[in-house]
C-alpha cells in the first residue's frame, strides 16, 4: 500500500506537516507522498488574485494519485477534504480514505459554505493581494497547542499565505460517497471547532476521536500511525 497526504490551508513544505507520522509508517515499510498544492504558492507557482484555485489543488493531489497502481490511502486534513472530496473521485487505487478535522463537502459545495461570511480571528486576510494566511501569533495558541516545543518553534517557518479564491470554488464531486471512509474528530482543535467535525463525520464510515489539537500527526503521530494503518487491516 501507499499513503498521500493532502494538508491543509495556509502551509507550505506539505511532507515536513506530516514528518512524524510518515516516519513512523516508513518504518513499517509504507511509502508515502505528499502533493504541493499551488494555491499555497508551492510547485512554483505565485498565489493571489490571478493566481492558481481548488482547480489547480485537485488537479495536483489527482496526478500524483494516478501515478501508482498500488492499494492507497489517502489522509486528508482540514482544507484537504475539500481538494481530496474531488482529486479522489473515480481514481480505482483509493481504498480508503482518513479524514482529519476535516471539511467534507457535498457536490456543490465550497470552503465558504462552512464559515458565518467573516474570517475566523486566527486569520489575515488581504482582499487587495488576494491572499490569507494565518495569523503568526495566533499559531501555537490555536493549532499547535499539544505539539511539543521543538514542533512549535519550527511550524512558523512552514506557513504561507493562499489564494483566497479557494474559499469560493465549489467542488465537482465528493469522494466520500464512493470509497470507504473514516473521520478522525481532534476534540481539543481550537481551529476546526470539534461541533463542526462531529456534523461532518456523520457523512463518514467510521468515526474516530482523539484527545488532541488540530494536528495529532505531529502531536500524537503513532496513534495516527496506527489508525492509518487499521483502515487498510482492522485485524
Amino acid at each position: 500500500m501507499r499513503v498521500v497526504f493532502v494538508h491543509g490551508a495556509c502551509v507550505r513544505d506539505g511532507a515536513w506537516w506530516w514528518h512524524r507520522t510518515t516516519e513512523l509508517l516508513r518504518e513499517r515499510g509504507v511509502p508515502s507522498v505528499t502533493p504541493a498544492l499551488p494555491s499555497c504558492g508551492e510547485a512554483g507557482t505565485p498565489g493571489g488574485v490571478d493566481g492558481p484555485g481548488l482547480p489547480e489543488d485537485v488537479a495536483a493531489v489527482r496526478q500524483v494519485l494516478r501515478d501508482g497502481d498500488e492499494p492507497t490511502v489517502v489522509v486528508a486534513h482540514s482544507y484537504g477534504g475539500i481538494v481530496t472530496a474531488e482529486a479522489a473521485a473515480g481514481i480505482g487505487s483509493v481504498r480508503h480514505l482518513l479524514l482529519i478535522s476535516s471539511y467534507l463537502p457535498e457536490v456543490g459545495q465550497s470552503l465558504s459554505d462552512f464559515g458565518d461570511g467573516n474570517p475566523a480571528p486566527f486569520l489575515d486576510v488581504d482582499p487587495d493581494a488576494g491572499t490569507f494566511g494565518v495569523r503568526p501569533e495566533l499559531l501555537v495558541d490555536t493549532f499547535l497547542h499539544d505539539c511539543d516545543p521543538e514542533v512549535q518553534a519550527r511550524a512558523a517557518d512552514h506557513l504561507a499565505r493562499q489564494s483566497v479564491r479557494v474559499t469560493g470554488q465549489p467542488v465537482g464531486a465528493a469522494a466520500w460517497q464512493q470509497v470507504p471512509s473514516t473521520y478522525l474528530v481532534c476534540a481539543q482543535d481550537r481551529g476546526t471547532p470539534p461541533r463542526l467535525q462531529r456534523e461532518f463525520a456523520r457523512r463518514a464510515g467510521n468515526v474516530v476521536e482523539l484527545d488532541t489539537g488540530h494536528h495529532p500527526f505531529l502531536s500524537h503521530p503513532a496513534e495516527v500511525r496506527d489508525l492509518l494503518l487499521s483502515t487498510v487491516d482492522p485485524h
